[in-house]
């Protein structure tokens, strides 16, 4: 995994050598990590050894890449503008290798997929249970994360294909739809201190409305929102700006579910797509009230838009298409 070392003449009669790509996968793993010892345990080498080859690197380059120091080690400027342009080299020897090696072989023995928690355990499932039925000898790789972060992940090149919702804001990365999934306001089925006499009589007339609720009419309630960094909560904000007030957040989680329980005991009320919603039971619990104007989400496959699209990430692709979603 290395490429041949050379010395050339930079012109100006000092001589420079080429580092092994070897290096630059070094550096991205620390820069990701941000500490020495867990770059190497990723890695699977020795902490030392990792330092040396780092202290290499930059002597050959003459720059610092990395400020040591005890909360961490970070890139300096200079450590950034290498390593983003050492991210670009190594994704394309890795892609084109990976090319190469599928003309050759056939389909890859991976299959990395991003996906919240919550939505992937939704819409995954019956889809991988086709796929691994069609390509057994895939793994399929499930990173569970925040949309942020599966974003990130997905634009550098770190995941094959990632779920997502719509808008996707890095223009780096291409999107296929997948599904449009209305969204509905949950509150509890039990009267709760907070309501007004407007909100307690939408709760409690059950699952069935007479008509749409509007949200506007939820604007003192508390709201249960996810933490930031997930983008349903970017859609929740959106909906409640354009419905004229900021919600009042009182809990924050990084799960659906922990919010339909909270919901459930009376603390406030959430919005949740459809394919979330709980199944109504005896006791507490939450009731799901469709909204003025039908707000949807879109969720996409979103993969890097310049990156080799693996046989494997293809195929899940068209047998999402032919099972018409």
């Amino acid at each position: 995994d290395s490429v041949r070392r050379y010395t050339s003449d930079t012109g100006d009669g000092r001589a420079c050598r080429w580092m092994e790509l070897r290096l630059l996968q070094y550096a991205l793993e620390l820069w990701r990590h941000g500490s020495f010892t867990r770059a190497a345990d990723a890695l699977d080498i020795a902490q030392p050894s990792l330092s040396q080859q780092i202290a290499r690197l930059e002597n050959e380059l003459g720059v610092t890449l990395f400020f040591r120091g005890h909360g961490g080690t970070q890139a300096t400027p200079d450590g950034v503008r290498f390593l983003e342009q050492a991210e670009q080299i190594v994704r394309l020897h890795d892609d084109l290798v990976r090319e190469m090696r599928e003309r050759s072989e056939g389909m890859g023995q991976e299959l990395v997929i991003g996906a919240p928690a919550i939505t992937g355990g939704h819409v995954l499932p019956p889809l991988l249970r086709a796929f691994g039925e069609r390509h057994p000898t895939v793994r399929v790789r499930l990173v569970e994360d925040a949309t942020e972060v599966l974003q990130d992940l997905t634009a550098r090149g770190l995941t094959d294909l990632c779920v997502l919702a719509l808008p996707v804001e890095d223009d780096r990365l291409a999107t296929r739809p997948m599904l449009t999934e209305e969204l509905f306001l949950a509150g509890p089925r039990e009267v709760a201190h907070w309501m007004d006499d407007r909100v307690r009589r939408v709760c409690l007339a059950g699952e069935m409305p007479v008509a749409p609720v509007d949200l506007a009419d939820f604007a003192q309630a508390p709201f249960i929102m996810l933490k930031r960094g997930f983008g349903f909560r970017g859609t929740v904000l959106a909906l409640c700006a354009e419905s004229g007030f900021a919600p009042r957040v009182t809990y924050e989680t990084s799960s659906v579910e922990t919010a339909q329980s909270l919901v459930a005991h009376g603390l406030g009320v959430t919005m949740v797509p459809a394919m979330v919603r709980r199944t109504a039971a005896p006791g507490p619990g939450a009731v799901y009230l469709p909204l003025v104007g039908q707000p949807r989400r879109t969720l996409v496959f979103a993969y890097r838009r310049d990156r080799y699209l693996s046989a494997a990430a293809r195929a899940l692709l068209d047998m999402y298409a032919q099972r018409g979603g």
